[in-house]
């Protein structure tokens, strides 16, 4: 993976130079940001989180095994109560919607790490260490022939510092 970094100390300096590479149209932009910006999110223009289809398939499994279990033992070792039915779904709600809490909450945080592609056994190209200090990076991946048309945009845009990475 070859590209352009671009380091930015003001945030509006890395949004004006980002929203100028996606019309140069160079190839993927990664943003390196201390913390969540919403003006990094509208620039980028990223889809919504698909940690959000986790919650909800472990949400629909755990209740569902929660009634599921709840029933099973019930049928398996049944308690007849004045000819009230075996297994009601009444009284298994609060066992499904528990099982649907734990489920739900564990496969939301295995879809985070699985969706941020966490733990990184590699290094990621193009960081600093001081894009977790309070400045923004800007990666660029793109064609060598293009690299110095990118770098002229990046400082033209007001980066202190350009540099190859690959």
């Amino acid at each position: 993976m070859r590209g352009v970094i671009g380091h930015f100390r003001e945030i509006d300096t890395a949004v004006d130079a980002i929203e100028e590479l996606k019309h140069a149209d160079f190839g993927a932009i990664t943003v390196y940001s201390p913390t969540p910006r919403h003006e990094l999110e509208h620039v980028l223009s990223a889809p919504p989180s698909a940690v959000r289809r986790f919650t909800l398939i472990g949400g629909l499994l755990g209740v569902t095994f929660g009634y599921w279990i709840a029933i099973w033992v019930s049928d398996y070792w049944p308690l007849v109560v004045g000819g009230k039915p075996i297994a009601s779904w009444v009284p298994y709600t609060i066992i499904g919607f528990e099982v649907m809490v734990l489920v739900g909450a564990l496969s939301t945080v295995a879809g985070m790490f699985i969706n941020s592609r966490l733990p990184k056994i590699t290094h990621t190209v193009g960081y600093d260490g001081r894009f977790s200090h309070g400045d923004f990076g800007v990666w660029v991946e793109c064609d060598p022939e293009d690299a110095s048309k990118c770098e002229d945009m990046l400082r033209a845009n007001g980066a202190s510092e350009v540099r190859r990475e690959r």
